[in-house]
């Protein structure tokens, strides 16, 4: 995989600077139509061994293009705040927005080579880790994200004839680090894992680039003319425009009977019941909180349901139970300029809590598959395509100890319509209704086939939906909060047996 870069390849200096003007020219023309039609951003990922030129092609290409169209990332070793979050959140807060480019050093796959160089993590975690890298660029690039991946290579005789050439001059000495060292020995590991990750991820929506790094003027004018031929190649691509987006059929059961029939909405507890049980279950998700195991887990609580079903009211009681510096509540509504110039999970990984905090989404990221789907916001292949970008998500979030709990608070039509005329009626509860409202109203039929797909495809054993019976409230913030406990003294109890082991 990489005897052709371990050939001498040059460029005398003449070349170089011959083909350099008009290579820049192109690279800012393509650079500038990017940032005008911002339709995707661009992810270079910086990889391979060190001397090889990896830093020196990154200040070339900011010289001949418009750095502030760019932002160079670095991702050292591991801050508190990104220790307490899954591993992802790191990168995923840093990734550039539509018409910018982002050069990522130190990114996922540095992360995990150096882990499996020096025996940090074994050959599973290894394989775990370039499985999930796999699934993140295929969703970027879905997306549409245009990455290049970049491996600047020296051979083993060419990295110690550097070392040794700089060290025994005293004005360049300097420049050779701990890291070229300890690289220099463990160079086999290093080049064996490395190749195993090019091998197992070079795919053409992503493919890797293998860069000959002894001589700078080959090296430069190599990525200079990948990524002026990438960028031009993809500012063609046609643009599909939403509006153009047919609204993606859904198809009800030969039957036509709904999952959400079978929940039996007659459930219903007194007030006097209501009021015992609902400072008993808060007191113990106080409790549970403060409980000392939480500081290995975060909390995470979705609630999703048909309009005027309660979610407002179900999480107005569970963050009674707390201090306010122990949660945050995310209202999701329509995506900001800022929110659609990124890939879609990307407003939801900001979101992510630390260990030992606790978020509520009122809404969430399963908008993609229910309303987005029923309006016809995105494609039919968005839709059906996020429901395996949800569950690795979601999967990736219980890895790092993030407890999910998913609500659907169900209400039948008579009742929605009631306590739609309600709001009407009352004048501190009118803001709660909108046009919007009614004309869901319209497509009751529809959302209820989306939300047993959505069931169906993204109740997990990690993730597991719960289906609330709402048409009494009392009912439904009892059940919600017993649902949260149950699931932190599981999650409580599971992880006390792995540390038992």
């Amino acid at each position: 995989m990489f005897e052709s870069a371990e050939i001498d390849h040059a460029i005398d200096k003449e070349t170089f600077d011959a083909e350099v003007p008009a290579l820049r020219e192109a690279l800012l023309e393509a650079q500038f139509e990017l940032r005008q039609q911002s339709r995707f951003p661009v992810i270079i990922l910086i990889n391979g061994i060190e001397g090889a030129g990896k830093g020196e092609t990154v200040k070339l290409l900011n010289e001949w293009m418009d750095p502030r169209l760019i932002e160079v990332r670095t991702f050292d070793q591991q801050t508190d705040e990104e220790l307490a979050r899954p591993p992802a959140w790191r990168y995923w807060r840093m990734l550039p927005a539509q018409g910018r480019m982002g050069i990522f050093f130190g990114n996922w796959y540095s992360q995990m080579l150096q882990a499996r160089v020096h025996g940090v993590i074994k050959d599973p975690r290894f394989d775990q880790g370039i499985n999930g890298a796999e699934r993140l660029e295929k969703m970027l690039c879905d997306e549409g994200a245009l990455i290049f991946k970049f491996w600047f290579h020296l051979s083993k005789k060419q990295m110690k004839a550097r070392l040794k050439a700089l060290a025994d001059d005293p004005l360049h000495s300097w420049r050779i680090s701990p890291l070229d060292w300890q690289q220099s020995e463990t160079y086999d590991r290093f080049v064996k894992y490395g190749e195993r990750i090019l091998r197992r991820t070079s795919r053409d929506y992503a493919p890797w680039h293998v860069i000959a790094g002894k001589d700078a003027h080959y090296r430069s004018l190599v990525v200079g003319k990948i990524l002026l031929e990438g960028l031009q190649n993809a500012l063609k691509r046609p643009q599909i425009h939403p509006e153009k987006v047919n609204v993606a059929p859904v198809f009800p059961s030969v039957d036509q009977l709904s999952l959400l029939d079978s929940l039996d909405l007659t459930l219903q507890l007194a007030k006097g019941d209501y009021e015992e049980q609902l400072i008993t279950e808060q007191a113990r998700f106080s409790g549970l909180m403060r409980d000392k195991r939480m500081r290995r887990h975060a909390l995470m609580a979705v609630f999703e349901g048909n309009d005027a079903a309660g979610k407002g009211g179900a999480i107005r009681r569970v963050a009674a139970a707390l201090d306010p510096r122990q949660y945050s509540i995310v209202p999701i509504a329509a995506p900001t300029e800022e929110e659609r110039a990124q890939p879609y999970l990307w407003r939801f990984w900001r979101h992510v809590p630390a260990r030992g905090k606790f978020t509520m989404f009122d809404r969430s990221w399963y908008g993609r598959v229910l309303v987005e789907r029923v309006e016809g916001f995105c494609s039919q292949a968005d839709w059906l395509r996020a429901y395996g970008e949800i569950n690795d998500f979601e999967e990736q979030l219980s890895d790092a100890g993030v407890i999910v709990v998913k609500f659907w608070l169900a209400i039948d039509k008579q009742t929605q319509l009631e306590r739609f005329q309600e709001r009407e009626e009352i004048p501190f509860k009118r803001f709660k209704i909108t046009e919007d409202d009614w004309r869901n109203r319209d497509k009751w039929d529809d959302y209820r086939s989306a939300v047993g797909d959505m069931v169906d495809r993204t109740s997990t054993e990690i993730s597991p939906w719960t289906l609330v019976e709402a048409n009494d409230k009392r009912w439904a913030r009892v059940k919600v909060l017993r649902t949260i406990n149950r699931a932190l003294e599981e999650a409580f109890e599971k992880s006390g047996k792995r540390k038992g082991k």
